[in-house]
């Protein structure tokens, strides 16, 4: 009966913090850009600058360029994970945090949860801006779900790293810049935006070997065919990885910090 009483209250300080952390988001104008702005911006730049040279036109480019943005917003909105979590610790919240009588692991797991819903409404935004752009998928709903869900999923497992990170380095600005970069590295040497064998040799094989390039491959072959493949258990599989290694360092980094 007190284990569940326990397990009740972290849910519900976990829930409460989620909701104060989805606030935060919306009253600043970065994590607003990261989450709304960058998809829209994105997705319309690309589409209408590139369209016609890659693919012919802006609605033949489209059907290609909407995996490369889902996945290139999700991993923007999910690298705020750390910015966040310093910036809470370098103004003393967590500190006073530490003064309620709530769950100690109650703030950050409010981080995480409240990341998977910032990384949903980034990845919905992506693909609203394409379908007003004209693109039309060929697949069911039930199918651009199953994209949006493991786009969603790969995203909020990489979230555990840039917690991690968060938790470890004390520069919020660094860690902003930093993520920015290795993202625009990761997504721009992959296939998000054009065709691979347009590449030279040497940097074809470093886009096929981009787990960007993968988990792009897997989303794009969803909203392609309707049908699950063995690239997106591959995806899966890789972000339970993650999740399994990065989630136990976080906590113990987050409890050495408490």
């Amino acid at each position: 009966m007190l284990q569940m009483k326990t397990n009740t209250q972290v849910l519900r300080n976990s829930l409460t913090l989620t909701h104060r952390n989805l606030l935060k988001t919306l009253h600043n104008p970065d994590n607003v850009s990261d989450v709304l702005v960058q998809p829209i911006i994105f997705t319309l730049l690309f589409g209408y600058l590139f369209g016609g040279v890659i693919a012919g036109s802006v609605h033949a480019y489209l059907p290609m360029l909407v995996s490369g943005i889902l996945v290139q917003s999700i991993l923007n909105a999910a690298s705020g994970s750390g910015q966040q979590l310093r910036e809470d610790i370098n103004q003393g919240i967590f500190d006073r945090f530490k003064t309620l009588p709530i769950a100690p692991i109650a703030p950050l797991a409010g981080q995480l949860v409240g990341d998977s819903l910032r990384l949903l409404l980034s990845g919905g935004m992506a693909m609203v801006t394409a379908a007003l752009m004209g693109w039309r998928p060929t697949v069911n709903f039930g199918a651009l779900m199953m994209a949006l869900f493991l786009a969603v999923f790969i995203g909020w497992s990489t979230s555990w790293i840039f917690a991690l990170v968060g938790l470890l380095v004390k520069n919020a600005e660094l860690i902003s810049s930093l993520s920015m970069i290795i993202i625009l590295v990761l997504t721009f040497l992959s296939n998000a935006f054009i065709p691979v064998k347009t590449l030279p040799h040497f940097l074809q094989t470093i886009v096929r070997i981009n787990p960007v390039t993968t988990t792009i491959t897997a989303i794009r072959g969803i909203l392609n065919t309707g049908h699950w493949s063995e690239t997106a258990t591959m995806v899966v599989v890789s972000g339970a990885v993650i999740i399994l290694v990065f989630m136990p360092l976080t906590v113990m980094a987050y409890q050495r910090h408490d």
